[in-house]
């Protein structure tokens, strides 16, 4: 009689502990599953996304094999309304830019590179990006901007082409010695990421003295006055 009276006891204890708290725990369980549904709908979304920017950039890069800019630039806008934020955007940024070089659309590619150097991330993007824009700018006579792009950007990896670029702009300004330092720079680097052959070509076309060599500019336009 005891053992069925504690029995008893304890239903009742359990059927009040659930009416003060059962709600509770009823309320975490939809909680914990509705965060969990949650959690599984993000991550197909975002798989989801990336698919569909995989297939935009494999869109793009087709287009830009077959020279198709149209195409590209159509394909590369979706990319950029839907995916903006995504690696696939920013690596079609690149090769979007190259296929405007190949039409010699030099401020388009320009613009195309920015757009990426302007993104959040994407650092390893972003230094090749700075290599071709600072050759465009160079082909565009704008050595003062190569300076401003590439000027205190350290990177390993990139440090001798960054320094070839850097030696290019300062020849185009006649700054011969910070132009030979630049080049010495990119040739002193443990990793050979330039063509070392053409660097040493470039620094043997460097005047010998650079002081004297200014100062033979300056002076030239004086001397053809006086005759």
């Amino acid at each position: 009689m005891d053992d069925l009276l504690s029995e008893k006891e304890q239903i009742e204890k359990m059927r009040a502990w659930w009416s003060d708290y059962g709600l509770y725990v009823i309320g975490g369980v939809v909680l914990g599953a509705a965060i969990l549904f949650g959690i599984n709908y993000y991550q197909a979304q975002k798989v989801n996304a990336e698919i569909a920017a995989s297939v935009l950039y494999d869109e793009i890069t087709k287009h830009v094999v077959d020279g198709d800019l149209d195409a590209a630039g159509v394909a590369a806008g979706k990319l950029d309304s839907e995916y903006g934020n995504s690696s696939y955007a920013a690596q079609s940024k690149l090769a979007v830019a190259r296929l405007y070089m190949d039409k010699n659309r030099d401020q388009d590619a320009a613009r195309a590179l920015n757009e990426l150097l302007a993104m959040s991330g994407f650092e390893h993007l972003k230094h090749v990006a700075r290599v071709r824009l600072a050759k465009i700018l160079l082909y565009q006579g704008k050595p003062e901007e190569v300076l401003s792009l590439l000027e205190g950007q350290e990177n390993t990896a990139f440090a001798a082409r960054y320094a070839e670029e850097l030696g290019d702009a300062y020849v185009a300004l006649g700054r011969y010695d910070e132009a030979r330092s630049a080049y010495q720079a990119a040739l002193g680097e443990a990793q050979p990421t330039v063509d070392q052959g053409l660097i040493q070509l470039k620094l043997m076309d460097l005047p010998e003295n650079a002081e004297e060599s200014t100062e033979e500019a300056a002076m030239a336009p004086g001397e053809g006055d006086s005759e």
